[in-house]
């Protein structure tokens, strides 16, 4: 903002001299014109090369830049004297009326300079005056306008930058918030994904081991390498394509007993984003890990085809068949690996089977579809910044999630910018009416045919700034009829006061509205394109134009002043106008880029980190005890003949299956992860009973991972029975098991203290053992400084 600014203030005042300074030569007699020429030309060089410094950002020294700045002024304000009479002295303070006016964007960060070049264009002006008229004194007016003008030009600037500032912050936080919810999606989605695998891996694995002896092992040791390297892999952002046919062509089909043959019709290549299509290969793999386990068949069919939008992938086999919906929401194997995978990615998965009719699993991904549209409609919102974006962002085209980001922060700058040039443009128009245009309209009221026309007009225009300022200031848009009727308004006061002044008056001192009317109408108008504003004052300056020829044609020299009261008044609210719309469509889109693209950079870096950290938060708390187990399978080193192997495995098997219960959405995460631990050791033959007393509370999750370890513990050694209790009390709970321990004491304790998790949750735990029984009781007392009571 702060370079548009600068470019502004530049062209304005450079545009300004050089046509005001050619009427001013129009002005001069012939004697007089090789003096103003010598004026004249310096003064447009020296814009000259302010404008090329510009294009040359550093090329040249602020002195130098601040010196030439200041020769303008000096160079004009020489004019006065070489001119001379009313035409020069209205030259003269129209010009450096406008240059004190775009120092203050010129020099926009450094106040001090800018005001040092308007109180230098006052001097100048009190010497041109005394120069052009000996023994007069000056003329203290224009010094105040100067002074006016350059503290509302300045007051707008600081209004602009304010809500930009404000744009910057809400969009800070907003790009803030929504990293944080970018970065809690993506560790869910990363947490779910490490789960299905866990799953998939080592859970399965330890599950087999831990449930008997009478089985051929060979396949055990390549399986638990795999394992941990599915386990040790680091997650990392799904970019890219991968061809669909070409991972399903590597699916595998099992060892020995286990292999399930699978015939397949791919009909590829199937080129897809590498997320959906590695959910689809892990969910496949998974189905027929599935096959192997429980259809009761060795070979399945796996078909893939490219669907309209997407890709289709199916397998079925015709085994014995299931019931989908008799399947326990705690059983991962299809909700997590299969399913919730897919849902994950954006695709969809479906099973369908009935009990001796075999099972069919397809998934589906169909977002190249969705993909098109949103960014088709990204491109029609923003298609009237097209060619600006375009030319900001090199040509490459954003992705939808970016291009949503960058639509937002486009419209929240846009917003801010807008509410800040309204707010300023309605103060200059109020200030300006009531200090300079009141004082001309008090001191002129003999001049004016008739004189309450000019009064009413003045009370009209008057309203007009309050009603629409009430509008602004409640943060409210101006509604389409109240701005219809404002604008006709403004219009019928500026025909009323160019109709009722006497000839020859017109932009002159008693013309208190021409120079008003423009910002009236522009803060009406700010939000519209340009063009409406441009034929506003068109229309403005038809009705002028047309009450001074009615009166008489006017004289070359007439016409030479009304010109340049016409580019001091007109034009400058037209560049006003125009600088608006350049921040409103060039800098606003510019600015949402740079943020968008910022806040993208920013999460990737976040999730980038979380994912390290998560990862390796999730391999420490497996190091304990399941890494080991892996390893010592893998090579040789655990024997899955031993009992107490076996006895590790089931242990560790119940702590995941506990884990993967954890962020179920029940009404009870205590008893839901309990019973994930109890249907493991039913799974091996174990009878449990389950005993629930008291009302159930909220218990933080690091609080029941360690009530519920030792129970796991104990399950997972137990080959016979056991009996679990919950029971809760107003300020605590405590979770219990009996059970028959094959294992010593020590072994049984040292389990329970390696699970692999440091937590501070302060969980009492109580262990007895008699005889062959074990009974352990894990506590936990809700602190007093809580102020909340389970219930």
């Amino acid at each position: 903002m702060i370079l548009t600014l600068e470019r502004y203030g530049v062209w304005l005042r450079s545009s300004v001299v050089c046509l005001c300074g050619a009427l001013g030569v129009v002005l001069a007699t012939a004697a007089e014109i090789p003096l103003a020429m010598s004026l004249l030309v310096p003064a447009v060089l020296a814009c000259g090369v302010r404008l090329y410094a510009l294009r040359r950002p550093g090329l040249f020294p602020l002195a130098l830049l601040w010196t030439l700045d200041a020769a303008v002024v000096v160079l004009t304000g020489l004019f006065q004297p070489v001119l001379g009479g009313e035409s020069g002295d209205v030259m003269v303070e129209a010009v450096v009326g406008i240059c004190v006016v775009a120092f203050q964007y010129e020099w926009a960060t450094r106040p001090m300079a800018a005001f040092g070049l308007a109180a230098l264009g006052t001097v100048v002006c009190v010497l041109g005056d005394l120069l052009a008229s000996p023994g007069q004194s000056p003329d203290v007016v224009p010094l105040v306008r100067m002074f006016v003008q350059a503290g509302l030009s300045r007051a707008a600037y600081l209004m602009v930058r304010a809500r930009a500032r404000a744009a910057d912050r809400s969009a800070a936080a907003r790009a803030a918030s929504r990293r944080e919810a970018a970065v809690a999606a993506a560790r869910r989605a990363t947490e779910r994904e490490y789960l299905a695998t866990l799953h998939d891996t080592a859970s399965a694995t330890l599950l087999m081991v831990s449930q008997g002896d009478g089985r051929d092992w060979s396949w055990l040791p390549p399986r638990a390498k795999q394992d941990l390297e599915a386990l040790s892999a680091m997650p990392g952002f799904e970019t890219g394509s991968v061809d669909l046919a070409a991972l399903l062509s590597c699916v595998p089909e099992g060892e020995g007993p286990a292999r399930v043959r699978l015939k397949t019709r791919i009909d590829g290549p199937l080129v897809i984003p590498s997320g959906p299509g590695l959910a689809i290969f892990n969910g496949v793999r998974e189905a027929v890990t599935n096959v192997a386990r429980h259809a009761g068949v060795r070979e399945a069919e796996l078909r893939a085809w490219a669907a309209e939008d997407g890709v289709v992938v199916e397998l079925s086999d015709g085994g014995r068949g299931f019931d989908p919906q008799s399947v326990p929401a705690r059983r991962r194997g299809i909700s997590g690996s299969i399913i919730g995978r897919m849902h994950t990615v954006g695709g969809s998965a479906t099973v369908t089977s009935r009990p001796g009719t075999g099972t069919r699993v397809q998934w589906g991904w169909h977002g190249l579809a969705r993909a098109s549209q949103a960014v088709d409609e990204a491109d029609e919102a923003d298609e009237a910044n097209e060619a600006n974006e375009a030319q900001a962002t090199g040509g490459v085209p954003r992705p939808p999630r970016v291009q949503a980001q960058h639509s937002a922060a486009v419209r929240l700058i846009r917003g801010q910018l807008l509410y800040g040039a309204q707010l300023a443009v309605l103060l200059i128009s109020l200030v300006w009416q009531f200090t300079v245009s009141m004082r001309r309209l008090m001191v002129h009221q003999d001049v004016y045919r008739p004189a309450w026309a000019q009064t009413s007009a003045f009370v009209c225009l008057a309203a007009v700034g309050v009603i629409g300022g009430a509008y602004l200031l409640r943060g409210r848009q101006i509604p389409p009829r109240v701005r219809g009727w404002s604008l006709g308004a403004v219009l019928a006061v500026s025909g009323v006061c160019a109709f009722t002044l006497p000839p020859g008056q017109s932009t002159g001192p008693a013309d208190w509205a021409f120079g008003v009317v423009g910002w009236h109408a522009l803060f009406l108008l700010a939000d519209l394109p340009v063009r409406v504003y441009a034929a506003f004052l068109g229309a403005h300056m038809g009705l002028n134009a047309t009450a001074v020829f009615l009166s008489g044609a006017p004289t070359a020299a007439e016409a030479a002043v009304l010109g340049i009261s016409t580019i001091s008044a007109c034009g400058f609210q037209f560049s006003v106008g125009a600088l608006v719309t350049r921040l409103l469509h060039g800098t606003a889109p510019a600015a949402g880029t740079a943020a968008a693209r910022e806040e993208e950079l920013r999460t990737r870096e976040r999730i980038h980190e979380d994912m390290q950290r998560d990862h390796k938060e999730r391999y420490r708390a497996l190091t304990a005890t399941t890494v080991p187990l892996l390893v010592g399978l893998g090579h040789g080193v655990l024997s899955p003949h031993d009992e107490e192997v076996r006895l590790r495995c089931g242990v560790e098997a119940t702590r995941m299956r506990r884990l993967f219960a954890e962020g179920d959405a029940v009404s009870d995460p205590l008893l839901n992860e309990l019973r994930a631990c109890v249907e493991v050791a039913e799974h091996q033959g174990v009878t449990v009973s389950l005993a629930v007393r008291g009302r159930s509370g909220e218990v933080p999750v690091e609080v029941r991972r360690e009530l519920i370890d030792p129970v796991a513990v104990i399950l997972g050694r137990t080959r016979s029975t056991a009996r679990v209790t919950v029971v809760w009390t107003p300020r605590a709970v405590r979770v219990s098991v009996v059970s028959e321990d094959r294992t010593d004491g020590r072994s049984t304790a040292e389990a329970a203290r390696t699970h692999g998790r440091a937590s501070d949750a302060k969980v009492t735990v109580a262990r007895t053992t008699r005889g062959e029984s074990v009974w352990v009781e894990a506590g936990w007392r809700r602190p007093a400084a809580a102020g909340i009571e389970l219930t």
